[in-house]
């Protein structure tokens, strides 16, 4: 999977019960080098929240980083 056939994700988790509504996005974006930055944000639903920007020198090494953290995330009951 290339960086450009990545498509950004969304994910949430919403529990009522414990008063829980997050979100969590992933995204891939070339940089002015040539390599690629894997793009988090995460926080509340609702508001802002939190950016983080890791970059990469390859895309194989970005697509690794973003499927592991989608995994991660969906495992612990992102959706």
């Amino acid at each position: 999977m290339l960086a450009g056939e990545t498509k950004p994700i969304c994910l949430r988790r919403v529990d009522p019960a414990r008063n829980m509504a997050r979100f969590y996005s992933l995204a891939l974006q070339p940089t002015l080098f040539g390599g690629t930055s894997l793009v988090r944000a995460w926080g509340r639903i609702g508001t802002r929240g939190r950016e983080k920007i890791e970059t990469f020198d390859g895309d194989a090494q970005a697509d690794l980083a973003f499927v592991r953290l989608e995994r991660t995330k969906r495992n612990r009951g992102y959706r």
